[in-house]
């Protein structure tokens, strides 16, 4: 299937639900300035060296058996694909017996259709290590399994491509394809601000130039 063809992946951003474009296409963000504004002024980054990343513990279950990522897989399978829960929650993209098959999921780094669930990975758009750098470092324990189990902070991305973003910010990373730049420092942008994370001087500058891909860009 086309890049062209794959069809939206509806997201749910800060206080905004939206349909996020798969790899091939574009969406209008909301105000860049207005995010950039909402971020404040650039400041130093923490060392960060006291990150223990034990400390935020993992994916919480959400009844019925479903944890934080089989949620995340499900709300992001492509519409109209095979997409199917199997026993309990278990994300499933049946491939018909002598038929092609249809992917489930893109990843949104980097363009590529996913059918096998495993070959998937559940990325924090801003890294729980980001966050722990900018802000977090009082944060209670409830405060810090809230912060990784939200949804708005989650995208389902290949391995290869959640490995080359590791915990670096939009500073030092940017998503191989540029079409996701535009809904990628959105999201970073509306989790920041909804947690009060600060960003520093090259964080708020690799914002800026992929906020500028935008159709509403042209920010500074």
């Amino acid at each position: 299937m086309s890049r062209g063809r794959v069809a939206l992946l509806c997201v749910a951003l800060v206080s905004v639900s939206a349909c996020v474009p798969a790899a091939g296409s574009q969406k209008a963000s909301p105000d860049a300035a207005g995010l950039l504004a909402a971020l404040g002024e650039p400041r130093t980054e923490d060392t960060g060296a006291h990150y223990d990343r034990d400390a935020w513990g993992g994916w919480a279950s959400h009844g019925g058996g479903c944890n934080t990522r089989e949620a995340v897989l499900a709300e992001q399978a492509v519409a109209g694909s095979t997409f199917k829960r199997g026993k309990g929650c278990t994300p499933l993209c049946p491939v018909p017996a002598g038929s092609a098959p249809v992917p489930c999921w893109v990843s949104l780094y980097d363009g590529v259709s996913v059918v096998d669930p495993n070959d998937l990975q559940v990325d924090h758009i801003v890294p729980v290590k980001e966050a722990n750098r900018s802000g977090a470092r009082g944060w209670s324990a409830a405060r810090r399994t809230e912060f990784y189990n939200d949804r708005t902070n989650l995208w389902a991305v290949t391995g290869k491509s959640n490995g080359s973003k590791s915990d670096r910010d939009p500073g030092k990373w940017k998503p191989a394809d540029r079409t996701s730049w535009c809904a990628y420092a959105t999201a970073y942008a509306q989790v920041k601000t909804k947690y009060a994370l600060h960003v520093d001087q090259a964080e708020r500058a690799g914002l800026v130039a992929m906020l500028n891909t935008c159709p509403t860009g042209g920010v500074r």
